[in-house]
């Protein structure tokens, strides 16, 4: 997983998901446009962040680890357990 480029400001958050309501195209391979990065922040519990890049990687977010999502890279979560998290989109 790859740092945000510190010249990024943040345009748009999402509202708080838990295990119960984060939206099903996030369970499955999706991207951002072109310019566009995110960072997938997790308020109590775990997220696996999961990059399809070669090799894939997996990742556990928590509280202290946030997810870098990069442009165009093609990736999904899945939460462990009880979870709550929002993601904030950058250019």
């Amino acid at each position: 997983m790859r740092e945000l480029p510190k010249d990024l400001e943040v345009y748009k958050k999402t509202p708080i998901f838990n295990q119960l309501t984060v939206p099903a195209g996030l369970l499955k391979t999706h991207t951002t446009k072109a310019g566009t990065w995110g960072r997938i922040r997790v308020n109590k519990g775990k997220l696996l962040y999961i990059i399809e890049s070669s090799p894939q990687q997996e990742i556990e977010l928590n509280v202290s680890k946030y997810g870098v999502v990069e442009p165009q890279v093609p990736h999904y979560i899945k939460p462990v357990g009880e979870v709550e998290f929002f993601v904030e989109f950058l250019k």
